[in-house]
């Protein structure tokens, strides 16, 4: 309603449109992958750090300020499952394995999207011996295209 309001155009019709313009500036998206098996491991390990930092407690604040769980950002992956623990539905190892496994499948279906898309560079996490040699590759990367200049 709000974008209707100010331009007089769907959302829809904006993308469109902006679809037809080409950037203003050239650009590469990186996608960083890694081993499926050290992705799941960093996940599994990502969620018990959520729960030892206060998951529960969080949900259970946001659901005595009012918010529920019909509201879009109370869906996202983790959320709704811990509502449905503190609803009695889970165990709270079942939950956590729920989140694991969503978790897994999300990351899944976001590296399937980059692989398909023509302009995204892989970049393989274990290939750099650190972040820094990571960013060292991704810089080289934008400068061989001559996106960044050399100084």
């Amino acid at each position: 309603m709000e974008i209707y309001k100010e331009t007089g155009k769907t959302k829809t019709q904006l993308e469109s449109e902006s679809r037809l313009t080409p950037p203003p500036y050239e650009y590469i998206v990186f996608a960083i992958n890694m081993e499926r098996e050290k992705l799941y491991e960093r996940i599994n390990k990502r969620v018990d750090i959520m729960f030892d930092k206060g998951l529960v407690n969080e949900v259970k604040n946001l659901l005595n300020m009012g918010y529920t769980k019909d509201l879009v950002s109370m869906n996202g992956i983790g959320y709704k499952e811990v509502v449905d623990y503190i609803n009695g539905k889970y165990s709270l190892d079942e939950t956590k394995e729920i989140i694991k496994r969503e978790t897994r499948h999300f990351a899944k279906r976001q590296l399937t999207w980059f692989r398909r898309e023509k302009d995204v560079t892989m970049v393989n996490y274990f290939d750099y011996d650190s972040i820094d040699d990571t960013l060292k590759y991704m810089i080289n990367t934008l400068r061989e295209k001559d996106i960044i200049k050399n100084d």
